[in-house]
């Protein structure tokens, strides 16, 4: 079994295709206005009243302020209810955290997360993953090559305007074996020049010394081009290397430069004769290999593996990426993009068949988001594998797709900008007229600022934004609340994303008639069944109107309480007008005084929605009539 792993992590056109599974759910982020009420809320607090309600509005509220510690404070405290809350509490909290400088409480607060929002192996919705694939794929130029062949030719890397790649081409340079299984030859690493127009001129065998009469693939060349990192059969110094089985497994070796020779070849420290060792990869830094084994620990059939590299060329002990994004199949050919991304080949995550490619961007600590298959274009449901980026937008990689020359094929890539529009207009959520001269910013998914601009003065914003992105825009003016909105772009280029924006203004007004449930954006205050107590939910909302009105001591307000259309009229307008009265007598009870207080039942007689008799509706239909408001009937 271990020599037909070494195989399939080898040569590519021995890979099966699998079944596909699902990839995980799309993160969500709600994004919505906030009413600014931080003093009410705070007063409240200090009285000794709380909630989970509570605590997850004031720290939203403190969070688009910027007030990440007091944020903070508040996330914590309502995650401490231990009670259902929102998953984006979870997201914001990391945030918050990582501005404060805790990262190890960051990660932690977004594991969780992922754990809610079901972006976990084995947590994976069947019926999506191809609409997400779809939403991925992008506008991808791809050409094959010129030096593929009729043979098997793969792996390819780019360094110093060259590309190295591995093919099963005899060209006598070095007198190969046949391999048993392909009938091709032992592979070797070959050498093109890359031209100004992205095409390949075969430039022939790379070395007599690294070539050698079993398989040798995948180099990878350090910056200052003075070292090199391969895969070969376990062979060195002319001796074959064996498991306790007797199997030849694969190794990462090292190569140096020495009087423009490739030569001093030694095996890496971490390799052993059990398990494979196969496709190096470094990071930007060169501080950080990537690379694929079946060592024991491994999820699958294959996993990726990272191990430091330290300054003086040794190596530390091999660690897994982990579940996020290695899987119970097969992940293989890891690559570094120009910006540090990981890619890598896998048949484990859900994919179009065979290998796909995928994508999983690099945060600042050095994890990885959760992976992202590339899409229709690049991938096939044939294998793909195997990149290496020329720049930030194309490059080469291997495929054995249909109408190629070979087994495998080298194939050019080159991403097209796909960009969208997004844009709106901010409001004024009281008056729902447009807010001239607003200051509108575009975050990326990691809460870094793209881009700041001034909405004209019809309240008018727009900015350009990348296809298949998740972004946040927010609003701040002068005398209103900042707001923040969601925007997830798709893969069609062109598209125009319209996003309205509504502020609240930090100054309430307060005027004869307003509802105040309304303008502190309070729930209602509702009651269960036939009863007329105050629930222990709705005392935290009496409070804020407790508060308002020592705010303003003059305020008269008219408490109207409903009920739903269940049991007679008569009997209805007794119950709704015991809720007032109970209503009323908790904001005495709580130094209200009585002659600002008025209170009156409506029955049923003002139903908010269709349950009138005889008309069939849920209980949380029922529910919504069950309610009570504060209106203000007069104010000095």
């Amino acid at each position: 079994m271990k020599k037909i792993i070494i195989l399939l992590l080898f040569v590519s056109c021995l890979v099966h295709a699998q079944q596909a599974k699902l990839i995980k759910a799309d993160k969500e982020f709600s994004s919505f206005a906030y009413v600014d009420a931080i003093e009410v809320y705070e007063k409240i607090l200090k009285n000794g009243y709380q909630s989970a309600d509570l605590y997850e509005k004031l720290g939203n509220s403190y969070y688009l302020n910027g007030e990440t510690e007091k944020a903070a404070q508040c996330y914590k405290a309502l995650i401490a209810y231990n009670t259902e809350i929102d998953p984006e509490i979870y997201f914001k909290y990391s945030h918050c955290l990582k501005a404060l400088g805790n990262y190890d409480e960051a990660n932690k607060m977004m594991r969780i997360y992922y754990d809610k929002t079901s972006n976990s192996e084995g947590k994976k919705d069947l019926d999506s993953y191809l609409l997400d694939i779809k939403n991925n794929s992008k506008d991808y130029l791809i050409k094959p090559t010129d030096v593929n062949t009729e043979f098997s030719d793969y792996g390819p890397s780019y360094s110093g305007n060259k590309i190295y790649f591995t093919s099963a081409v005899d060209t006598a340079a070095v007198r190969k074996k046949t391999h048993d299984w392909t009938g091709q030859n032992f592979t070797d690493i070959y050498v093109a020049n890359v031209n100004k127009d992205t095409t390949l001129t075969y430039s022939g065998n790379f070395s007599k010394k690294v070539n050698s009469k079993f398989n040798e693939s995948s180099p990878i060349f350090t910056k200052d081009g003075q070292t090199m990192y391969f895969t070969r059969n376990n062979f060195l110094n002319g001796k074959k290397g064996k498991s306790d089985d007797k199997s030849t497994f694969v190794k990462i070796y090292k190569a140096t430069l020495m009087n423009g020779e490739w030569d001093n070849i030694t095996e890496l420290s971490f390799n052993n004769n059990e398990s494979s060792f196969a496709h190096p990869a470094l990071s930007l830094d060169e501080k950080t290999m990537y690379f694929a084994s079946d060592m024991a620990g491994t999820n699958g059939y294959s996993d990726i593996y990272k191990v430091n590299r330290n300054s003086d060329g040794s190596f530390g002990s091999p660690e897994n990426l982990g579940k996020q994004i290695n899987t119970t199949g097969r992940e293989s050919f890891p690559s570094v993009d120009k910006d540090g991304n990981l890619y890598f080949a896998s048949d484990g995550h859900l994919g179009l068949g065979g290998l796909d490619l995928f994508k999983a961007e690099i945060n600042a600590d050095g994890s990885f988001e959760n992976p992202k298959n590339l899409g229709e274009r690049i991938n096939s449901p044939k294998d793909d594998f195997a990149a290496t980026f020329y720049d930030k937008t194309s490059g080469f990689f291997t495929s054995n797709r249909d109408n190629g020359k070979g087994f495998d094929d080298i194939y050019y890539f080159n991403e097209k900008q796909c960009k969208q529009k997004a844009e709106g207009i901010v409001y004024d959520a009281q008056t729902k007229l447009p807010i001239p001269a607003a200051t509108v910013i575009l975050f990326n998914d990691e809460m870094n600022e793209v881009e700041k601009i001034v909405a004209d003065e019809k309240g008018y914003y727009s900015f350009k934004v990348d296809c298949g992105k998740k972004y946040y825009i927010r609003a701040l003016k002068e005398e209103y609340e900042p707001a923040e909105i969601k925007l997830t772009t798709n893969a069609i280029d062109g598209k125009v994303n319209t996003n309205d924006i509504y502020l609240s203004k930090k100054q309430i007004p307060i005027d004869e008639g307003t509802d105040l449930a309304k303008i502190f954006n309070i729930s209602k205050i509702y009651f269960d069944l036939d009863k007329s107590n105050i629930r222990p939910d709705a005392e935290v909302h009496l409070q804020k109107i407790i508060e308002v009105m020592k705010q303003y001591p003059n305020m008269v307000i008219d408490i109207r309480s409903h009920t739903d259309s269940r049991q007679t009229n008569k009997y209805n307008e007794a119950l709704s007008d015991r809720r007032a009265k109970s209503t009323m007598e908790y904001l005495v009870k709580n130094k209200i005084a009585r002659n600002r207080l008025t209170a009156k039942g409506y029955g049923e007689t003002q139903l908010v929605n269709k349950c009138a008799d005889d008309v069939y509706c849920t209980e949380d239909e029922h529910q919504m009539n069950r309610r009570s408001e504060f209106i203000i009937v007069k104010i000095k």
